[in-house]
């Protein structure tokens, strides 16, 4: 499923990997230097996120609910 990280202002584009109710991998474009919070674009959801993991152009994230 694609996605859309949103932070100060820019955005970056995303593959969500292994989603749950309470958190998912995103799979990066490319190497991009994210805050450790900011809000995944699903569709019409906007989702706050932080991050848990990094490796390469996958991140892992725990949802604030």
């Amino acid at each position: 499923m694609k996605g859309t990280i949103e932070f100060g202002g820019q955005v970056a584009a995303c593959v969500i990997r292994n989603h749950s109710e309470t958190g998912a991998a995103l799979e990066l474009s490319g190497r991009i230097e994210l805050p450790a919070q900011f809000t995944l674009l699903v569709t019409s959801d906007r989702i706050k996120c932080i991050a848990i993991w990094r490796t390469g152009k996958m991140i892992g994230v725990k949802f604030l609910l």
